[in-house]
């Protein structure tokens, strides 16, 4: 099963983008007030960056710290002709404290090339409580979909929800980047929430449930360092795409070539047996035993697709509580996470 595992930790490395996105996506770079008027002064003056900053910015003793650098600004007309190139302000008063300071209300001026959704949108300054909004997003839907994911799993199958949170994930993803607006921004990346991490839980299930008790610890850890490996490609490309919606792009279509998983990982024999669909997971196991060149396990050779129970157990949440030991077990993963 060398082949299914390599094919799902590329999963767990593709999901590196929407757990950790945020640092490139919400970039916030250095900013100021835009004010009508500054770029011509400027241009007449012949001011380097450093002086129109300096010239035309408040200081952080304009209003004590550094939020009056960038989020306030000046309430002068900087079109008027009494204005000198040498300390503009110097004659309107005789400390730039005493001037009057207001709200940006043209906008802001970005110091950084490229775009993130923060230089977009502008969620900066009184609306940055917005950028907060867009990864609690994200992490809800992780919350929701990882709670959710286990009995919808039981009860429909691994691979089918396996392939459709992963569907879901690429069109949402996608959508994100071609959203118009942050409302529908945040739509898309919740929905990317409620998806990608059940998907990522759905494909840690199916690696563990082909391995037998002795491999799981291993597989699991491989699993995770294919994450880590997605962080560093992520690092990688984030600064190769410094524009966030090529960068959402480039992150979320190989996301549609898993789709051809499809036809390269089986059902979860485990799974199948606990459906009582025998005849299938004979199949799949032979077939597992064929490819990796072993016989097939003697605890299994007495299944036979024929001794169909017709009574079989749905999957409950109080299954996770229903004995001690699993009771014990469920609290100390629920504390570890």
């Amino acid at each position: 099963m060398r082949q299914a595992f390599l094919t799902l930790c590329l999963l767990s490395a593709a999901l590196a983008p929407i757990y950790v996105g945020i640092v490139f996506l919400g970039f916030t770079p250095d900013h100021h007030c835009r004010s009508p008027g500054v770029a011509e002064l400027s241009r007449r003056c012949g001011w380097s960056r450093a002086e129109e900053l300096n010239y035309t910015v408040p200081g952080p003793g304009a209003a004590g710290d550094a939020f009056a650098r960038q989020c306030r600004r000046y309430e002068v007309d900087w079109n008027q002709s009494a204005l000198g190139c040498v300390d503009p302000l110097a004659g309107l008063a005789a400390n730039g404290s005493h001037l009057p300071l207001g709200p940006c209300e043209d906008g802001w001026v970005y110091d950084t090339p490229g775009s993130s959704i923060v230089t977009e949108f502008n969620l900066v300054c009184a609306n940055s409580w917005m950028l907060d909004l867009f990864q609690s997003s994200v992490n809800v839907g992780f919350f929701v979909g990882s709670v959710g994911i286990g009995y919808v799993a039981d009860r429909f199958g691994r691979k089918l929800c396996l392939f459709v949170t992963i569907l879901i994930n690429a069109t949402s993803g996608v959508l994100m980047a071609i959203s118009p607006t942050y409302t529908w921004m945040l739509i898309f990346r919740l929905i990317q929430g409620l998806v990608s991490k059940a998907g990522w839980l759905i494909s840690y299930i199916l690696i563990t449930e082909f391995v037998g008790p002795s491999y799981r610890r291993t597989v699991g850890i491989f699993y995770q360092v294919a994450f880590t490996v997605g962080l560093l490609v992520l690092a990688g490309v984030a600064y190769a795409l410094p524009h966030w919606r090529w960068l959402q792009f480039t992150v979320t279509l190989p996301n549609f070539c898993f789709l051809l998983y499809y036809w390269c990982i089986p059902e979860s024999p485990r799974w199948l047996i606990s459906q009582n669909k025998n005849a299938k997971a004979m199949r799949i196991i032979r077939h597992i035993a064929k490819k990796n060149g072993k016989p097939l396990p003697a605890s299994l050779q007495s299944l036979r697709p024929d001794e169909e129970v017709n009574e079989k157990l749905d999957p409950s949440f109080l299954d996770l509580v229903r004995t001690p030991q699993i009771r014990k077990r469920t609290l100390i993963l629920m504390y570890n996470w």
